[in-house]
C-alpha cells in the first residue's frame, strides 16, 4: 500500500476544468499520485499516513510548468542589456560558442535551482549550442535536472546555418545537417521516457528560421514524428525575423512553419509575438502551442504577444522564463504577474487577463504545451503529485483576501513546500536535494572562466 501524505487547512486552487477552489481544504497524496482532495479536513481514518501537514495560511496550487528556457545563459547574465534580439545575438553568440560541459552543467544547476525554489516542478531547456569538442552537453543538463528533482523536458536544439550561410552564429558553433539529426536521434534514444510518470523527456528542437536550414526544419519534423516526440522552436519573435523570412523564403514565419511541417498539436513555439489574425487562426486550427515569455519579450523590446486573442481562439498557451541572458531573474512565478500586467498594456486593456487566467497559463497551460496535460498541470485525483504550498499569511500577502490574486499580483510568495511525484524538493524556500551555496559558487566560477576564455579570444 502506498504511503500517504495529508495536506490540510489550506486554500486550494485546483486549476481543473471547472477552476474548482476551496477556501479551506485538503489534498491526499498516495505515492506519486494525488489520491483525493476536497473541502474541509481529510478523513481521519486514512491508513498508512506517514505525514500530516497543517497548511494553515497557505495556498496550494499545481506546480508551475516552464515551457521555454536556455539554461546555459545563466553564466552570461547581465550582458548586452540594451539590445534588440538580433543585436543581442550578434553580441553573445561568440561568447556562447565557447561553452563546454562543465560550464553547461553549472549553468543548468543554477537555472534549475532558481526555478525549483520558486515553485517550478516541471522545467524544460532548449539547448542548441554544441561547439565542437565541448563534451556531453545534453547529458550534463539532464544530470542537473535529475539531481534537483524536477520533472524535465530537454528540447535538443540544433543550428546548421552559420555566418558563412547567412546565419548569426559563428561557423564553429553550428553542426552539419547530418550531424544534428544523428545527435538528436541519439539523445531521444538514450534519454526519452514516454511513460505517464516520466521524469525526463526529449523534444526535437532546431533553433530558429534564421539559424537553421529548411532541410533541417523539414527533416527534423520527420524525425520527431518517426520517434514519437514533440517539436519545439522559436517563432515570430521580432519584426526583424518576419522581414528575414519574407526576404529568404518569400513568406511570413507561420506560412514557412506550415510549409516545413511545423504546425500541429505536437509542436510548440517560443514567443509568437508578431502574429496576425490568420497566424492565430492557423495555430488554433492545428492546435500548435505557444510558450509566452513576457519578461524576455520586454527585455529585448520584441513587443507584446496577443495572448488574449490566442486564448480566445483556442491556442494552447503556457509561460516561459526564457534564457537568463534576457530574463536575469530566472524565475517563473514572476511571469504570472508580468503576463497579466504586460498584456493589459495591449488593446484589451484591463480585460486582457485576470489572475486566474495567469495562474492557468503557468500550470495547466504549460502542461498542455508540453503534451503532459493528462499527468500534470492541475490538482485532480489520479494525476501526478506535483504541487506547491505558497505561504500567504506574511506581511507581503496577509491583507489580500483572495489568495490567487495575492499570488499573482503580490510580491513573490514564499514556497514552504514543493512536491514532485510526491517527493518533497523544497522546504521553507530552500532546496532539499541541492546545496544552493555550492551551486552559486560553481556558477560564479564558470561565468568567470567563460569570460576569461572570451577575453583571450
Amino acid at each position: 500500500m502506498a504511503q500517504r501524505i495529508v495536506i490540510e487547512n489550506c486554500a486550494i486552487a485546483t486549476v481543473d476544468p471547472h477552476d474548482t477552489e476551496y477556501d479551506s481544504g485538503h489534498v491526499v497524496l498516495a505515492g506519486n499520485r494525488i489520491e483525493s482532495l476536497g473541502a474541509g479536513r481529510a478523513p481521519g481514518d486514512l491508513d498508512n499516513v506517514v505525514r500530516r501537514i497543517d497548511a494553515t495560511g497557505h495556498l496550494v496550487t499545481p506546480g508551475l510548468v516552464n515551457t521555454h528556457h536556455h539554461f546555459y545563459q545563466w553564466i552570461t547574465r547581465g550582458l548586452a542589456t540594451d539590445h534588440n534580439l538580433f543585436d543581442w545575438l550578434v553580441a553573445l553568440y561568440p561568447i556562447w560558442a565557447r561553452i563546454d560541459e562543465r560550464m553547461t552543467y553549472a549553468a543548468a544547476q543554477g537555472s534549475l535551482a532558481m526555478m525549483a525554489r520558486g515553485g517550478v516542478t516541471t522545467a524544460m531547456d532548449h539547448h542548441y549550442v554544441f561547439p565542437k569538442g565541448s563534451g556531453d552537453l545534453s547529458g550534463s543538463i539532464i544530470r542537473a535536472a535529475r539531481e534537483t528533482g524536477v520533472r524535465f523536458t530537454l528540447a535538443r536544439g540544433s543550428m546548421d546555418r552559420g555566418e558563412k550561410d547567412g546565419g548569426l552564429p559563428p561557423d564553429f558553433a553550428v553542426e552539419t545537417l547530418e550531424g544534428a539529426l544523428a545527435a538528436t536521434e541519439a539523445t531521444v534514444d538514450e534519454h526519452h521516457d514516454a511513460s505517464f510518470d516520466a521524469m525526463t523527456q526529449v523534444a526535437v528542437a532546431p533553433c530558429s528560421p534564421f539559424s537553421v536550414s529548411t532541410e533541417l526544419m523539414c527533416e527534423g519534423a520527420e524525425l520527431a514524428r518517426r520517434l514519437g516526440v514533440r517539436l519545439h522552436t522559436h517563432g515570430s519573435e521580432t519584426v526583424e525575423e518576419e522581414k528575414f523570412c519574407h526576404e529568404l523564403f518569400g513568406m511570413g514565419p507561420t506560412d514557412y512553419f506550415e510549409s516545413t511541417g511545423w504546425l500541429g498539436e505536437d509542436v510548440w513555439m517560443a514567443h509568437c509575438v508578431h502574429m496576425n489574425d490568420s497566424d492565430i487562426a492557423a495555430f488554433a486550427r492545428t492546435r500548435t502551442g505557444v510558450a509566452h515569455c513576457p519578461s524576455s519579450n520586454a527585455r529585448l523590446a520584441a513587443g507584446i504577444a496577443r495572448v488574449p486573442d490566442m486564448l480566445a481562439a483556442g491556442v494552447p498557451v503556457g509561460l516561459g522564463v526564457d534564457g537568463t541572458a534576457s530574463n536575469e531573474s530566472g524565475e517563473l512565478h514572476t511571469e504570472l504577474r508580468n503576463a497579466l500586467l504586460i498584456n493589459r498594456l495591449g488593446p484589451h486593456r484591463e480585460a486582457a487577463l485576470n489572475a486566474r487566467q495567469a495562474l492557468r497559463l503557468g500550470t495547466y497551460g504549460g502542461a498542455q504545451v508540453l503534451g503532459r496535460a493528462r499527468e500534470i498541470g492541475s490538482l485532480e485525483s489520479g494525476k501526478l503529485a506535483d504541487l506547491v504550498l505558497w505561504r500567504m499569511d506574511t506581511l507581503a500577502h496577509a491583507s489580500i483576501a483572495d489568495p490567487v490574486a495575492a499570488l499573482v499580483l503580490g510580491a513573490p510568495a514564499p514556497v514552504t513546500a514543493s512536491f514532485v511525484g510526491g517527493e518533497q524538493i523544497v522546504e521553507d524556500g530552500r532546496l532539499l536535494r541541492v546545496d544552493e551555496d555550492a551551486v552559486a559558487r560553481s556558477t560564479r566560477t564558470e561565468a568567470r572562466r567563460l569570460a576569461d576564455i572570451g577575453a583571450r579570444g
